[in-house]
């Protein structure tokens, strides 16, 4: 039996499932967006820039990243923030975008000033993934504008680049690896990253992307779900920062030599994608080999039952603790919970209720976790939704 969201239409409230009342859901979502989006200097990431524009900053880097913008376009979209979501996109249509004749034409610069300089040319595939996504959207809510603002138009176009760049001499490379249709942490690379793979979006790609090219989001769905089966440890369910095609966990030399191969800051959101694809296409909530359920079941169990401390370690995907503490605590707190969506062990109301108990993050480092924070209160409210054409 079908069960996921895609099919039935309908979104699971697991704050209301715990005993919360529908007017303090409501109303805790509200204060979120509106405390990143409008509070304080010191709380805010969205900032209007002119009349018809704004930027997120990621706060611990002082720069303005795809990623934010991506996500914030997703946020507002999902809130149904039609002007927000209109600065964010014009922002970055004007300063991240390439439309010159180079091989990044098609993308995004990763990391700009916040002036709209540059501080990188080239492009990471996840915001790409989210732009997209955020546009379909968009033009399903709101229905499609002119030039920019035709999202479907800009959506179908994005897509086109990521997949086909390449496919001409001196076009540059594309986003997703065609061999075996997954992405990649940068286009000219050869590994990836577990974080960026959201089969839920490919499914959806696959209706909504130029005809011919739904097959292959239909096949880079399966093959995502496939890989994300690889790359969670049997035991624990963590996932490395990065690994290579095959599920292992990248431990190639790194610059400054920073590990990608641990459980670290990037890698707290392959969870919460798992969870996602979970909640919109499960096929059948009883099948016994439902891994979705397997991973989120072993990642909370591990740290709930295995971490006496959690959330302030740096972690070996097996489990064991390295010295430091997690640069993003409450990410982790956010993720662990999102993970309820599809866990169904002994621990999924306690990182639900570790959760919503958790208030936003103050202070430098508040941009990614509360990005992350804010993602996991939609889904967990029933209010991370698809809008369909």
């Amino acid at each position: 039996m079908k069960k996921g969201s895609f099919y039935t239409k309908q979104y699971r409230n697991v704050f209301h499932e715990l005993g919360y009342s529908q007017a303090e859901i409501d109303a805790r979502v509200e204060q979120t967006f509106q405390t990143m989006f409008y509070g304080s200097d010191e709380e805010r990431i969205y900032h209007p820039a002119g009349e018809d524009m704004a930027y997120i900053v990621d706060t611990g880097n002082i720069d303005v990243r795809s990623e934010g913008m991506s996500y914030g376009m997703m946020m507002c979209v999902q809130l149904d923030r039609k002007e927000e979501f209109d600065r964010l996109w014009k922002w970055a249509k004007t300063y991240m975008y390439h439309d010159d004749d180079t091989e990044e034409k098609g993308y995004f610069a990763w990391s700009c000033q916040l002036d709209g300089t540059r501080n990188f040319e080239g492009a990471a595939p996840d915001g790409e993934e989210y732009f997209a996504m955020a546009l379909f959207f968009a033009a399903n809510r709101w229905g499609d504008g002119e030039g920019i603002f035709n999202y479907s138009q800009e959506a179908r176009t994005i897509l086109r680049d990521c997949i086909h760049k390449g496919e001409e001499p001196g076009t540059g490379y594309p986003m997703w690896d065609p061999e075996t249709k997954l992405i990649k942490f940068v286009a000219d690379c050869d590994y990836t990253d577990p974080s960026y793979h959201l089969p839920h979006f490919y499914e959806l790609f696959a209706l909504w992307a130029d005809e011919g090219d739904r097959t292959f989001w239909k096949e880079a769905a399966a093959a995502s779900r496939a890989y994300l089966r690889r790359a969670c440890n049997s035991v624990t369910g963590l996932s490395p920062e990065c690994s290579e095609f095959d599920g292992t966990p990248l431990r190639r030399s790194w610059r400054g030599g920073y590990r990608r191969d641990t459980y670290y800051s990037d890698a707290y959101r392959t969870i919460a994608n798992i969870a996602m694809d979970y909640s919109w296409f499960s096929q059948d909530l009883e099948n016994p080999d439902a891994w979705h359920s397997e991973i989120a079941d072993k990642l909370q169990h591990f740290f709930c039952h295995t971490v006496k401390d959690w959330p302030d370690g740096i972690y070996e995907i097996d489990g064991r603790i390295n010295p430091g503490k997690a640069l993003h605590p409450v990410a982790i707190i956010a993720t662990n919970a999102h993970a309820s969506l599809a866990a169904k062990g002994a621990y999924w109301e306690e990182c639900v209720r570790k959760f919503w108990d958790t208030p936003l993050r103050q202070g430098k480092r508040r941009y990614y976790d509360n990005c992350l924070y804010l993602f996991a209160m939609l889904a967990l409210s029933g209010k991370y939704q698809i809008y369909f054409d």
